[in-house]
């Protein structure tokens, strides 16, 4: 039983998708020492502290950069070392933990000492002899755990990319706490940052009515696929249609992968994984994602699969492909690896993105096709959004750039050999800043004309012509 609770619990908090950039709150993982074999550890938890040596430094938040804090370092301690591993874990110390961050206390390689919850920014306590930069820590627990396999030996590293590993980290710690019931690692409500339809509209260069159509489509038929040629922004745009749902940039609701010509139902779904001692069935992405789900059945999740029509879809899906279906949501079926019944929560929503330019890929099965809606994208190069891309550039030659584009891509639209899934996107030149020449010229020269080289490969008397007309714009 309190197996089966730890398996629920481990999906309930899964997280595989990190990314920082969207959502600076989100909340991660940090295995710290408190000083050489945990000797401030006993200090440290008596007043729910974490700190950090080097004390001749001063305070962290005078210097810059890292290379400033290296600098430093070797001005202070001598110059025969790069101390850079020291200067990114000051770094991090410094700027990189928030508040709401869980931190994994260990004792040399082996042993997990305690874990607790960041209460507080940076601190630089000059009253305190050592160990002076500290943060306040909620230490919700102490005592010994076997930490699986060997630790790094750094005083602070970043664990949260390793998601297996957090995990098993987790894991352990709560299967030693005796009382299931009791406080839990994931107890504290993160905020995110709001995001509505306009904030999309700003970003993704697409009208409203699209918008609107594309979100209806969405919630209409569960399965969406975004195709469109390269450039138009659908991985951009994929990420940013949930949070507008969502109205808030919880990334701990999406979850992004990438199909490959390898990937596999095992990959996806289920499947046995090699380990020391022989193979353990091990639970794909999308299992746990959707079992997440399941436990928070009032609130929206978005699994997003890049290149889409990259992978053998039927052998991906295997059974889900029923399961996906917008009236087959919470329905059920057993599981091909163990006897488990398996469905789809209905607050599951599938995007999947597909370049039309790629020539080499298979195009999708009919089955598949069947369940998912599909949205053309377009170059958004007369949207609002773009407009203002076009004011900030605040360059001429940029404005007579586009337009320059906007005729080619008539120009490949009517080519018989191509159309309009292989027209520009608008992503080659998007810019939030005053564009230069050089800008100008390096996508010309390293991004439009490649891509204009293989469109027209057999015809070097239009590769020739656009050549000249894009850098002519260049020379007016």
């Amino acid at each position: 039983m309190k197996a089966q609770m730890l398996e629920r619990e481990i999906a309930a908090n899964d997280n595989t998708t990190i990314n920082h950039s969207d959502n600076k709150n989100k909340r991660r993982y940090w295995l710290y020492s408190p000083g050489t074999g945990a000797s401030m550890w006993d200090e440290f938890y008596a007043d729910g502290i974490m700190g950090l040596g080097n004390e001749e430094m001063g305070d962290l938040t005078q210097f810059a950069s890292k290379e400033e804090m290296k600098q430093q370092m070797k001005e202070l301690y001598g110059q025969d070392r790069t101390y850079m591993n020291i200067a990114h874990a000051a770094w991090q110390f410094a700027n990189e933990i928030q508040p709401g961050d869980i931190i994994f206390a260990k004792k040399g390689m082996k042993i997990i000492i305690g874990y607790g919850v960041v209460e507080s920014e940076y601190i630089f306590d000059a009253d305190r002899e050592t160990f002076n930069h500290i943060r306040k820590v909620n230490w919700k627990k102490e005592g010994e755990w076997p930490h699986p396999g060997q630790a790094a030996q750094k005083s602070l590293t970043e664990i949260t990319p390793y998601t297996e590993y957090v995990e098993e980290l987790k894991r352990i710690v709560l299967e030693n706490n005796g009382d299931m019931d009791g406080e839990e690692l994931d107890e504290i409500e993160e905020t995110y940052e709001r995001y509505t339809s306009q904030d999309f509209l700003n970003e993704v260069f697409m009208d409203r009515t699209d918008y609107e159509r594309l979100v209806k489509i969405l919630k209409m038929k569960k399965n969406l696929i975004l195709q469109g040629a390269p450039g138009v922004g659908k991985t951009f745009a994929a990420k940013r249609l949930a949070y507008s749902i969502m109205n808030e940039k919880d990334s701990s609701r999406v979850n992004m992968i990438q199909f490959h010509q390898s990937y596999s139902y095992e990959d996806f779904m289920m499947g046995y994984r090699p380990v020391e001692n022989g193979f353990k069935l091990a639970q794909g992405p999308f299992y746990r994602f959707c079992k997440k789900a399941e436990e928070d059945s009032e609130r929206d999740y978005f699994f997003i699969i890049d290149e889409i029509n990259r992978g053998n879809l039927s052998q991906i899906f295997g059974e889900l492909l029923m399961l996906l279906e917008n009236d087959k949501r919470g329905h059920e079926l057993e599981l091909i690896y163990r006897n488990e019944k398996f469905s789809i929560p209905k607050n599951v929503y599938v995007i999947g993105m597909m370049n039309t330019a790629d020539r080499g890929l298979a195009m999708i099965d009919y089955a598949l096709r069947r369940r998912f809606a599909f949205f053309h994208m377009k170059p958004g190069f007369n949207s609002e959004g773009f407009q203002q891309v076009i004011h900030n550039a605040s360059n001429l030659k940029f404005n007579k750039l586009i337009a320059q584009i906007q005729r080619l891509n008539e120009v490949i639209s009517e080519d018989e050999t191509l159309g309009a899934g292989f027209e520009i996107g608008h992503s080659y030149v998007c810019f939030d800043k005053v564009v230069t020449d050089e800008d100008l010229s390096v996508v010309i020269e390293y991004e439009l004309l490649p891509l204009l080289e293989e469109y027209w490969f057999d015809e070097l008397e239009k590769y020739n012509e656009w050549s000249q007309k894009l850098y002519g714009v260049l020379n007016d």
